[in-house]
């Protein structure tokens, strides 16, 4: 669907996207679910594409193309029916490579990025333990000046790419106080002496994507793999979460199309009192409500990428884009499940994937409760 924020060339690109996802993704999706992760080949494939590098600069492999254009990729990669494989790209290029780009030195760019970018390397981002949840701040990793570099104790939880991660971003205290100015962010090698993975974690949905726990007993970390200033870490994720978040919303609008397609059309087949389904106008109308919801999701979260791209402050928008998206896209595949009927409960039907592939979007990336905390903030309703 054509928008005011996309130019020609975004559209021409959004249609190679659907394109790669119709014929070389799409066919996969069943297979990636059972294996719980996506090959590397995928990566690969979408290095070779320049899929992987659309926002990072020439120099280092990448294509210096707008955040648009990326947000292009995700909502078409959403289009394949399963969040996972959104997921296992987003966490590599949009939540662990950015903190290299942004905040790394040239060296780590030519080190880190441009494998990445190529797709012959996975990254990860590592922040969130088991007794952190959505607070930040509350993280117990710890990395100690020893030497030369530092010393990496703790362990993460819930970590998307972590069972087959090359490298990993860690967030980690490099001291105790001041709270949201004692965190570093860290490049881990994930053969480094003392990281070891847990088991892949079983999950409800996103099951094409691998979800590990992570251990640090006295990793070595040599001062090199410290990203930007030290401290700076809780600053860092903040800035990088609006993105995050705006993704998410994106992946949201995405997927919340294809389910509204598949009902529609599953409507118009399906035949029951001897007429379609589409004759009845309650599932008429609940379709022309998913509509309705999946247009404001749109909206509020174009907006939010719109300003994001101009470099103004986004925090709001972003903030309720997510929340909103979430909350949608929950009520959309849920009502696409009520349509289909019997069939929709059944695995043989993508409805059901969708329907719990959903279900992370108002828990991953800050939980909507939190979403809406911040949100009282920003529009100064908490005294």
């Amino acid at each position: 669907m054509s928008h005011w924020i996309f130019t020609e060339e975004h559209e021409m690109f959004r249609k190679a996207v659907s394109k790669f996802v119709e014929k070389e993704v799409k066919p996969n999706v069943e297979q990636w679910e059972k294996d719980g992760e996506v090959p590397r080949s995928l990566y690969q494939r979408m290095g070779e594409l320049g899929y992987l590098g659309i926002k990072f600069p020439e120099q280092y492999g990448g294509s210096g193309l707008d955040i648009i254009t990326e947000a292009v990729l995700i909502e078409e990669l959403a289009k394949c029916g399963s969040g996972g494989v959104g997921a296992a790209i987003g966490a590599h290029t949009g939540i662990a490579m950015t903190n290299i780009w942004k905040y790394g030195n040239d060296e780590q760019k030519q080190k880190y990025l441009v494998p990445g970018i190529k797709g012959d390397t996975i990254s990860a981002l590592a922040i969130t333990e088991s007794g952190g949840g959505s607070d930040v701040s509350a993280i117990k990793t710890t990395a100690k000046k020893d030497g030369d570099g530092y010393v990496l104790n703790g362990s993460k939880t819930f970590i998307t790419n972590g069972v087959n991660a090359d490298y990993v971003i860690v967030a980690a205290k490099t001291r105790e106080v001041p709270v949201h100015k004692n965190i570093s962010l860290f490049i881990i090698e994930t053969n480094s002496e003392g990281y070891s993975v847990g088991k892949k974690l079983k999950k409800l949905g996103w099951r094409s994507s691998d979800t590990g726990e992570l251990f640090f007993d006295n990793v070595r970390v040599p001062k090199e793999n410290l990203i930007g200033e030290e401290n700076k870490g809780f600053q860092y994720i903040m800035q990088n979460f609006q993105f995050e978040r705006i993704s998410m919303a994106l992946g949201s609008v995405g997927l919340g199309e294809l389910a509204l397609e598949d009902t529609k059309k599953y409507s118009k087949e399906r035949i029951q009192f001897g007429q379609p389904l589409s004759n009845f106008q309650v599932l008429r109308h609940k379709m022309v409500d998913m509509a309705v919801d999946i247009e404001k999701a749109r909206s509020i979260s174009y907006r939010a990428l719109y300003l994001y791209d101009k470099g103004e402050d986004c925090v709001t928008e972003a903030t309720m884009a997510k929340a909103f998206a979430a909350e949608m896209i929950r009520r959309v595949t849920d009502q696409a499940v009520q349509i289909h009927g019997g069939n929709g409960y059944m695995m043989e039907y993508a409805v059901q994937r969708y329907w719990r592939d959903a279900r992370i979007q108002s828990i991953g990336g800050g939980t909507t409760q939190i979403m809406n905390e911040i949100l009282t903030k920003r529009l100064g309703i908490l005294s």
